[in-house]
């Protein structure tokens, strides 16, 4: 490993400050998340697989790539020429495709890094990084250009979980969920791990991250959600005490696809309050009188939630 790129990774990564001695390097797996909507402009794509046909080309670094494609996205797009040509004449050409039925992106998540890992070993990282991200912009560019320091954090410094963060403002949707729903409703159920889950990252629910082939077995042979998965993974972390760190990624956003709206925060709050009573239910069901604990903790779930989708009204309705 080279002094100057451990530096360097080193000052871009929160870690949990554990000390790993190096192993044996193994390979980086991309797996791209094709957008569930084609956008009408491929430009921000066309960038990102401009990226994607680099890490082709370094076949000692990186396996081939994996794009996950929904069979909705395809079957809506089936007689669009621009679609089909940019499936057959880019995307397949730098990228292995996996056509999936998914209910959600996280399912989708879900066979993509479940073949990768199918394909990998005991030495290997993977890497997701979501499609549908404004790349075509200056900082989008940035973005890419820096995105491979995700995958090698986990790889040179011997992380088990890499998560990658975006810069938003304090009314950016994506922050009054993470604030005021998703970590609410994580001190409510969890609040031990969410005092840790907070010491590493400010978006626990980020479309951006890496992980050790180790830790994704593990995961792999969990309950997998169809939503909120990141956050789950990262429970899943602390419980097992793994090594977290986090990169900051820029400031760059999702391409509009009508998740600013109040409906969407207060669907994305609803939903990982599901996700977190499950995976509470699951973890203390063994002992006793956890029902009457349950209760509690649902009553005040509750609570949080409605107070979350008040402030979602004031503020993005």
């Amino acid at each position: 490993m080279k002094p100057s790129v451990t530096r360097k990774l080193a000052t871009r990564a929160k870690s949990s400050g554990r000390k790993s001695a190096p192993g044996p390097s193994g390979k980086i797996h991309p797996v791209v998340i094709y957008p569930y909507r084609q956008p009408e402009d491929y430009s921000d794509l066309k960038l990102l697989y401009q990226l994607i046909a680099r890490l082709n080309r370094e076949k000692d670094v990186y396996a081939r790539p994996l794009t996950v494609i929904d069979r909705k996205t395809h079957f809506a797009n089936e007689d669009n020429k621009s679609f089909r040509e940019f499936r057959t004449r880019t995307v397949a050409r730098h990228s292995d495709i996996l056509d999936t039925w998914g209910v959600d992106t996280c399912q989708t998540w879900y066979s993509g890094l479940g073949a990768a890992f199918e394909r990998g070993g005991p030495e290997d990282v993977y890497w997701l990084i979501p499609g549908d991200f404004n790349y075509g912009t200056k900082m989008g560019q940035e973005v890419l250009s820096r995105l491979h320091d995700l995958p090698e954090i986990c790889q040179e410094l011997q992380q088990d979980l890499c998560i990658g963060e975006i810069a938003t403002d304090h009314n950016n949707s994506k922050q009054l969920i993470d604030t005021y729903g998703t970590f609410a409703l994580l001190y409510n159920w969890f609040p031990t791990e969410a005092q840790a889950i907070r010491e590493y990252t400010e978006r626990p629910r980020s479309e951006f991250f890496a992980v050790r082939h180790g830790f994704l077995r593990e995961v792999l042979r969990h309950r997998w959600f169809a939503y909120e998965q990141t956050v789950v993974m990262l429970l899943h972390a602390v419980f097992d005490n793994k090594h977290i760190s986090r990169f900051f990624v820029g400031n760059i956003s999702d391409l509009p696809t009508g998740r600013d709206s109040l409906a969407s925060a207060m669907q994305q709050v609803d939903r990982t309050e599901r996700v977190l009573k499950l995976l509470w239910k699951e973890r203390n069901q063994p002992q006793a009188g956890w029902s009457e604990q349950y209760r509690v903790l649902e009553e005040r779930s509750e609570q949080v939630r409605r107070t979350a989708h008040v402030i979602f009204q004031n503020l993005l309705g």
